[in-house]
C-alpha cells in the first residue's frame, strides 16, 4: 500500500511563499494536489506526470509550481504570491493510470497539511 506523508504546510502572510513536500513510500507515476478550504468544496490545484507534465488551475497557474525528485519520490508544491483565500488543506494525491483533476480516481491519498495565510 503506497503512503503519502506531506509537510510544508504552516502559517504566512499575505504574498509569502510555501513549498510543500509530500513523500511517497514509492514510485507512483502521477501525483497531484488537491485542497479543501473550510465550508468550500474540495478542488484541485495541479497535476505532473511521471514525465514532468504538469497541469494547473486557474488560480494556481503563474503563482505555483509543481516539482518531483523521482530518485526520492517525492513531489513539491511552491507556491509563492500566497493569499488568504489559499488558506486550506492541501492534500496530496498519487496513482499509476493518469487521473487529471478527478480526485476520487486517485487510488494514494495523504493526510493533508493546513496552509494558513493571513492578511
Amino acid at each position: 500500500q503506497e503512503q503519502l506523508v506531506e509537510s510544508g504546510g504552516g502559517l504566512v502572510q499575505a504574498g509569502g511563499s510555501l513549498r510543500l513536500s509530500c513523500a511517497a513510500s514509492g514510485r507512483t507515476d502521477h501525483m497531484a494536489w488537491f485542497r479543501q478550504a473550510p465550508g468550500k468544496e474540495r478542488e484541485f490545484v495541479g497535476v505532473i506526470t511521471w514525465s514532468g507534465a504538469t497541469n494547473y488551475a486557474d488560480f494556481a497557474r503563474g503563482r505555483f509550481t509543481l516539482s518531483r525528485d523521482k530518485v526520492k519520490n517525492t513531489l513539491y508544491l511552491q507556491m509563492n504570491s500566497l493569499q488568504p483565500e489559499d488558506t486550506a488543506v492541501y492534500y496530496c494525491v498519487a496513482s499509476s493510470a493518469y487521473a487529471g483533476r478527478d480526485y476520487a480516481t486517485y487510488r494514494y491519498r495523504g493526510q493533508g497539511t493546513q496552509v494558513t495565510v493571513s492578511s
